[in-house]
């Protein structure tokens, strides 16, 4: 049995699906609420729905006992301002599972995030030492909540007190299927399919960096399913501990995702550029791209899927097509 928070979410249900489809019995942990959230599930078989104010005492009172837990669930939002709300999600609920995984000898393996890195002035290595964690400088609530977990696993870690086996999955621009539910929160790419279908025409941010043309800012994109895979491969693969990138290992243009999209959608490329909000200008990101050095000595080799690959199947095989479960 295994325990997917966060699992009726977008990189979580796309784990619980592959996790179902491989025989795995599988309980999530989430809220559905209002809307159709629910459709993220309807293709997978689950043995429970939890929700995550009462996981702590379920596992405690041994309802559950999962063999592995995949801790998906977050705020997620990198404008949330609720300090406290960011604090007991994304540090003091992981700390909690951390603990339980390591009494119970169960792997632990949770999203941490690109927004750890900031500006990106240092760089985007993944070396998980103290002494290169303490000089990352994130530039929201969201990116300091992930840090300060990862620096407190990285500590427990050393003082011989993790789960058998953990990872700490710092994950880049994810985009594809199952997203839909995140509003503005979503991928690029999703706006820009809705942007394109409904106007005809794509909005791009104007750049107020000298060394990148409008819709020339680069990010590193990469498609949930590779997302999935990683996990799956360290599920598999009990050997490799740490932090680890999650990224395609090529930074690409906003303007190369446009295009992928207008030729997904078959329709003339027409791009608006519009000024940076100035709540987000000063600190936003030009560039993203994630070294995966780490990720292949650990020995996973398998290829990243390419930018126009990954969003024709996101429009063919899913945004296009007629299927109410997506």
């Amino acid at each position: 049995m295994i325990l997917v928070t966060g699992g009726a979410g977008f990189i979580g249900s796309n784990l619980v699906s592959a996790l179902a489809a491989r025989g795995e019995r599988v309980v999530v942990a989430d809220w559905l609420r209002e809307g159709d959230k629910w459709r993220n599930l309807a293709k997978a078989e689950i043995e429970a729905l939890v929700p995550p104010e009462d996981l702590m005492a379920a596992l405690d009172l041994g309802e559950f006992a999962p063999d592995a837990v995949f801790h998906m669930g977050a705020i997620s939002s990198t404008t949330e301002t609720d300090g406290d709300l960011l604090a007991q999600t994304n540090f003091t609920l992981p700390q909690q599972l951390w603990r339980w995984c390591r009494e119970a000898h169960a792997p632990f393996i949770y999203a941490s995030s690109a927004a750890t890195y900031g500006d990106g002035s240092l760089g985007f290595d993944d070396d998980g030492s103290p002494d290169h964690l303490a000089q990352l400088r994130p530039l929201n609530g969201y990116g300091w909540s992930k840090q300060a977990f990862d620096r407190w696993a990285v500590r427990r870690a050393a003082a011989g007190e993790a789960p058998p086996q953990w990872a700490g999955l710092k994950f880049f621009n994810v985009y594809g299927p199952n997203e839909y539910h995140k509003g503005p929160q979503a991928s690029v790419a999703w706006h820009l399919f809705r942007q394109i279908r409904e106007s005809g025409s794509a909005r791009l941010f104007q750049s107020h960096h000298p060394d990148y043309p409008d819709g020339g800012q680069q990010r590193d994109f990469v498609w949930v399913k590779d997302c999935v895979a990683v996990m799956l491969w360290l599920y598999d693969h009990g050997r490799a501990n740490g932090l680890f990138n999650v990224g395609s290992g090529q930074a690409r243009s906003f303007l190369d995702l446009a295009r992928a999209v207008f030729a997904g959608l078959e329709r003339p490329e027409r791009i608006d550029y519009v000024p940076t909000p100035e709540a987000i200008r000063d600190g936003y990101q030009y560039f993203t791209q994630a070294r995966l050095d780490r990720l292949r000595q650990a020995g996973y080799d398998k290829p990243f899927t390419a930018l126009e690959a990954g969003v024709a199947s996101y429009l063919r095989d899913h945004l296009l097509t007629d299927d109410p479960y997506r």
